[in-house]
């Protein structure tokens, strides 16, 4: 008997089980603000306000002008790696994406949050109907905060790539990116 564990509510086919036999599957429920919870962990499969995207979407929506926006942890230095030890790691997304490393966070200062809705204001040129994609690696609660803050800052073409950058590596390939210019802004 082939077992496997879906996500987002996947149909899940138990050979010589009759459908009514097999276990729900439980949906994550949006919560009502930005989640502040763990980072990692099942996301809704929607986001209210934007529309919920997957790897050939985004493909067909890259022939027009798009802002992707990446929002992955930076990679940490490891506790025992010695002091003297060159670390330099790359970070690697979609090619063209902005990267605020952290920028997810549910429970960003305010003022970092000042800074990173003005970033993004700056990389739209101010269009409220700029295409926006957020994402950074499945489940990650991340990308869907960024969105809902997009959302709530009045942006009216968020979309959310749950399959974030894994999703991408799977059929193309991910380019060294840098975080954008001042971030995180100075003092954080």
């Amino acid at each position: 008997m082939a077992l496997t564990f879906p996500r987002r509510g996947a149909l899940v086919l138990l050979a010589g089980l009759p459908l009514a036999a097999l276990p729900a599957v439980a949906e994550v429920a949006e919560p009502p603000g930005l989640w502040t919870g763990p980072m990692v962990g099942e996301t809704p499969a929607t986001l209210n306000g934007a529309t919920v995207i997957d790897v050939p979407t985004l493909e067909g929506m890259l022939e027009g002008p798009v802002l992707l926006i990446d929002v992955g942890k930076a990679a940490r230095r490891p506790d025992n790696l010695p002091e003297d030890t060159l670390w330099k790691p790359v970070h690697r997304s979609i090619p063209g994406a902005a990267w605020f490393p952290g920028g997810g966070a549910g429970d960003l200062p305010p003022e970092q949050a000042r800074a990173l809705l003005g970033r993004i204001d700056e990389l739209a040129k101010g269009d409220k109907d700029a295409v926006l994609v957020t994402f950074c690696k499945p489940n990650c609660w991340g990308s869907w905060n960024l969105g809902k803050r997009l959302v709530e800052a009045g942006y009216r073409q968020v979309h959310w790539l749950p399959a974030g950058i894994d999703g991408w590596q799977e059929l193309h390939d991910a380019v060294p990116v840098q975080p954008q210019p001042g971030w995180p802004p100075e003092g954080e």
